[in-house]
């Protein structure tokens, strides 16, 4: 009988360790980060707190048919905060998910990440830093498959918003082969009326910030 009650009371502290065990894990699995727990900048003008739409505009074919998209995500790691539209701009230091992509179709999204960005060297990300260089022009800096590059745009502010145009030739960052292995996944979908397949190397941004 003793035994038994030995047994027994062994069964419940290893079960009772079990659990606590599983409930510890549990909890951290389901810790996330929420809006609510990121600091918020106190500054008049943050490009963090604001709305960031990061468009693209890509094009296929000969005929230069345009293909729309955007980046959902942006993060700042430097600057991006100022007593204006045009302190918060200047000199802020940014870095884009390649995951975020989106052009409304997950199949093309699938083969940008895949056959484009995928093939890239270290280009889980898209980093740079913006420079206003007077009242209506600027340079990103972009690095993207190792290389960093400048990119000339221009940009008006009007009232509380900023928004900034450029075109940039995606083989001055060494980008010919994955635009090739991209033109290759896509080769029946990228083919026009002459029946030739074409991925062109520029692409148009336009890229808006409302604070």
């Amino acid at each position: 009988m003793k035994r038994v009650l030995i047994i027994s009371f062994l069964v419940v502290v290893i079960a009772f360790n079990f659990s606590a065990c599983k409930s510890e894990v549990k909890k951290e699995e389901v810790k996330v980060e929420t809006k609510d727990s990121v600091k918020k900048s106190s500054a008049a003008f943050s490009v963090a707190n604001a709305k960031n739409k990061i468009n693209f505009t890509a094009y296929k074919t000969t005929e230069k048919v345009a293909v729309g998209g955007q980046f959902k995500k942006i993060d700042i790691i430097a600057g991006g905060e100022g007593n204006s539209v045009k302190e918060a701009i200047n000199n802020t230091a940014f870095s884009i998910p390649v995951s975020s992509i989106f052009t409304k179709d997950t199949s093309r999204d699938f083969k940008i990440k895949k056959f484009f960005f995928g093939i890239m060297d270290n280009t889980k990300l898209l980093s740079g830093k913006l420079t206003l260089t007077d009242d209506t022009t600027g340079t990103a800096e972009i690095k993207m498959n190792g290389v960093t590059k400048s990119v000339v745009f221009t940009y008006t502010i009007t009232g509380n918003v900023f928004n900034m145009k450029a075109t940039m030739d995606v083989n001055n960052w060494n980008a010919s082969a994955a635009l090739a292995s991209l033109n290759k996944a896509c080769d029946v979908l990228h083919k026009g009326a002459d029946g030739v397949s074409k991925t062109w190397n520029d692409v148009a941004l336009d890229i808006t910030t409302t604070f």
